[in-house]
């Protein structure tokens, strides 16, 4: 019988929690790079030199992958002959852990986590309380994954009841390109398939926390029905050709992982859960032996990729004399390199700009032909000017897109993933024109930032208006202002090169 004490669980899973915010799976990692070598899309693979070099950029200053360090889910299992040597409750023990973690002074994570969702939705200051799966089983030990999922890819989980006539594969092919680009891929499906509806999108979860391996399943070949699918899903999910970023390109997926489980006869529940680029996982086991001792990776293992701006194929944009007319002039795809001021707000801004234009108030800054960039940042450490600072997905503002370019002379937007109709609708109206960054590379960015200051709404945190100092923070013209998206004309240039080109290769 093994004996648990508090302070070892505790402390193990603040541990694990601070090591998935700067080290990505190697598993990922290794699969990322072979995507890389191969990618033929010059827009997808600089995308994913940018998620690789910000990586190991992570790993060796031990910061964040993301600024959006997640909602904290745990899974336990617990051995029946466990004891525990502890006053609080597990369920408490996993949530001070967490507590600690997104505290920490070295390495502050940021707290996304809100109370009363439905109502004032008040931040909880340290992204408790965590989300937990318990399962009681054999043994005497206690098996535990800690991960992080970001708000961009959990935004983007679809469930849904089939007939159990129908066909798993083509729900899968029909919804993908439904979730846009804004769960940043390349990344890794996770599906769910049977049970009840709850059950379906519990298995979706728990299959993401499964390494990739879906290279060695190509190389022996598929044994069982549930082999057989991954292998369909994924050669037609990559066909789509949406790449990486939604830009197109040859990878959307490295790994579809599939879990599933008895159902009732009338029934075929299927829920699909995406990770992003910002994959964040970690397993240890608890003996009663002390805490969980985790082993940092080398970084010898990390592919040999550095990222760096191409100032000879992109061009320096000066956002201090940045005019309409030259926000016109950009073309889809053009590379740019931002210089200057910069002002960012996201949806808790854009929510309370709308009451104040509303009611006739004035605005805490002025917006005439500035950009503004979504994003909220993590807390800066030690010299820091501003933390890991990646943009958030720029659908969420979609419906104020109008409001901002009509009413408050903002000339253009960043953020990551693709826009809507009513957005690009708006773009198109006023001559504006949106850039995306990359998502899942918020460290990289954050070294483009020189300055940063709150400028308003500082109760509202890391949703607070900011002003950045920037030099040469990378992003492309995802939408001009003609209305040309590239996140729809990628997809479908790519999807009809791959159709071109024989499977074995891509």
């Amino acid at each position: 019988m093994s004996t648990i004490r508090q302070d070892d669980f505790i402390q193990s899973i603040a541990d694990g929690f601070q090591y998935i915010s700067y080290y990505h799976p190697l598993d990922y990692i290794s699969a990322l790079g072979k995507a890389y070598e191969r990618e033929e899309s010059p827009a997808a693979k600089d995308a994913i030199a940018q998620i690789l070099t910000n990586s190991r950029m992570c790993a060796e200053g031990k910061r964040p992958i993301c600024q959006d360090t997640g909602i904290a889910v745990v899974f336990l299992k617990v051995g029946m002959n466990v004891k525990w040597d502890a006053k609080m409750s597990v369920t408490e023990m996993v949530n001070e852990g967490v507590r600690r973690a997104y505290n920490h002074p070295d390495n502050k994570l940021r707290a996304s986590v809100l109370l009363d969702p439905a109502g004032k939705r008040t931040n909880s200051k340290d992204n408790t309380p965590a989300v937990i799966h318990y399962e009681i089983v054999e043994g005497d030990g206690v098996e535990v994954i800690c991960a992080a999922k970001g708000g961009g890819s959990e935004n983007k989980s679809k469930m849904y009841m089939l007939n159990p006539s129908d066909s798993i594969v083509d729900w899968v092919i029909k919804t993908v390109p439904t979730m846009g680009a804004g769960w940043c891929p390349p990344g890794i499906l996770g599906i769910g398939i049977g049970g009840t509806p709850e059950k379906a999108m519990l298995l979706a979860k728990e299959s993401l926390m499964a390494p990739v391996d879906i290279h060695e399943l190509i190389a022996r070949g598929p044994k069982t029905r549930i082999e057989e699918l991954r292998l369909e899903i994924m050669e037609k999910v990559n066909a789509l050709g949406i790449g990486a970023q939604g830009l197109g390109g040859l990878t959307t997926v490295l790994d579809v992982k599939i879990m599933d489980y008895p159902t009732h006869a009338a029934s075929l529940p299927v829920a699909m859960i995406p990770n992003c680029a910002a994959t964040r996982h970690v397993h240890f086991h608890l003996h009663g032996d002390g805490p969980a001792v985790l082993t940092p990776p080398s970084l010898s293992d990390w592919p040999d990729v550095a990222w760096t701006p191409n100032t000879e194929k992109s061009t320096r944009v000066n956002l201090d004399t940045l005019t309409p007319e030259e926000v016109a002039s950009w073309k889809p795809g053009q590379t740019l390199l931002l210089n200057g001021k910069m002002l960012t707000g996201r949806d808790a801004a854009h929510k309370r700009i709308a009451d104040m234009l509303a009611k006739g108030e004035k605005l805490p800054v002025d917006f005439k032909n500035r950009v503004i960039y979504y994003v909220g940042p993590v807390d800066p450490v030690r010299e820091e000017v501003v933390g890991p600072a990646g943009p958030t997905t720029a659908t969420r503002m979609d419906k104020f897109t109008e409001m901002m370019l009509a009413q408050t002379g903002l000339i253009s937007m960043v953020g990551k993933a693709e826009r809507g109709p009513v957005a690009i609708e708006a773009i198109k109206k006023h001559k504006s024109a949106y850039l995306m960054a990359v998502g899942g590379a918020a460290y990289l960015v954050s070294k483009a930032i020189k300055e940063s200051k709150v400028v308003g709404f500082a109760d509202l945190g890391m949703e607070a208006i900011y002003e950045f100092t920037i030099q040469d923070m990378p992003v492309t013209v995802a939408v001009d202002s003609t209305g040309t998206s590239v996140h729809n004309t990628g997809p479908k240039e790519w999807q009809a090169k791959i159709g071109k080109i024989p499977v074995a290769s891509v």
